[in-house]
């Protein structure tokens, strides 16, 4: 399984980005799709994640206080792609954003990373 994040780039605060991350392999199912970021001397941190809710089409969703009402997180399942909608942006979002999934696969579980993808927001 390969992921593959794209939508980053350069955005002046208050701004609005849309990363995509779009899995590739045998994928049966998924077990959570998040997105996480890693600033510039800082750990990498959790941004937005959705869990999947078993016998449902529902998703359980959580965000990290520092983006919550300015980001969303949401998925195709048909192009089995992650999307992480960000508005309102401010400087402190500048990061590496990082896509992570955790899937059934013909070939058993197995957890993910796409390869980063850069956000820069300028004041």
């Amino acid at each position: 399984v390969q992921l593959q994040a794209s939508g980053g780039g350069f955005v002046q605060a208050g701004g609005s980005l849309r990363l995509s991350c779009a899995a590739s392999g045998p994928i049966i199912s998924y077990n959570y799709m998040g997105w996480y970021r890693q600033a510039p001397g800082n750990q990498r941190e959790l941004v937005a994640h959705m869990f999947n809710v078993r016998n449902t089409n529902a998703a359980d969703t959580k965000y990290a206080d520092s983006v919550k009402g300015r980001f969303t997180i949401s998925r195709d399942g048909a192009k089995n792609t992650v999307y992480l909608q960000m508005n309102s942006l401010k400087p402190e979002d500048t990061a590496v954003y990082y896509c992570n999934a955790n899937f059934q696969t013909s070939r058993g579980p197995g957890n993910y990373w796409g390869q980063g993808t850069l956000v820069t927001v300028s004041s």
